[in-house]
């Protein structure tokens, strides 16, 4: 046999070897690594700008709110004045930070009105910490608000309402300001969980 079919016969097996082992599983669709998982933020804040669709007045929370911003601004509110919050309402914003988010990182927000707004839309959500289960703060949050909602009135009392117009997104709205502590660049081992346990994908 010549040198040359030798080599072409050697060329032929590696491709075939390398074809059949780009066919196999990737290990991340079948399991996950350990410690590595996203982590959720909580946190409470206002939504102010709206075209009279926010709170009423009845809220408490709304209102003390308002006055501990304005407060925190230069701006004291008599004991004996109630704001009128028919622009403002107060929300709850949630997010999840990735494993491996870095501080100066952005993440999508999820806001949520909590008193009896009618609809966030065309609202800015002020600047919020985002909490974790730590009690921790990792994220600041703030922007505009992006709602898929829409809901309309009538004179005579009738209302129209598609999807959840209470509801809305800040994409990119939270910049992470501290990263989760995580074992996986520490630790000496690595380990997988399946996703589905099974004996046999483990010992594959």
């Amino acid at each position: 046999m010549k040198p040359k079919t030798v080599l072409q016969q050697l060329f032929l097996l590696i491709l075939m070897i390398m074809s059949s082992a780009a066919s196999a599983e990737r290990i991340k669709d079948v399991a996950s690594v350990a410690g590595v998982r996203n982590n959720q933020l909580l946190g409470y804040g206002l939504v102010v700008g709206l075209d009279g669709t926010g709170d009423s007045s009845s809220q408490p929370f709304t209102v003390q709110s308002l006055t501990n911003m304005l407060a925190q601004l230069g701006v004291v509110v008599p004991p004996n004045v109630r704001p009128q919050l028919k622009n403002a309402a107060a929300v709850i914003i949630s997010a999840d930070l990735p494993a491996f988010a870095k501080p100066g990182q952005t993440i999508d927000v999820t806001v949520s009105s909590i008193g009896n707004s009618k609809s966030l839309r065309g609202g800015t959500l002020l600047m919020s910490p985002l909490k974790g289960a730590d009690g921790q703060v990792y994220a600041i949050a703030q922007g505009n608000l992006v709602v898929g909602g829409f809901g309309a009135e009538g004179a005579d009392g009738s209302r129209v309402s598609v999807n959840i117009p209470s509801v809305g997104r800040v994409p990119g709205g939270a910049t992470v300001e501290r990263s989760v502590p995580s074992p996986f660049d520490s630790s000496p081992s690595l380990t997988l969980n399946l996703n589905t346990a099974d004996f046999t994908t483990a010992t594959r």
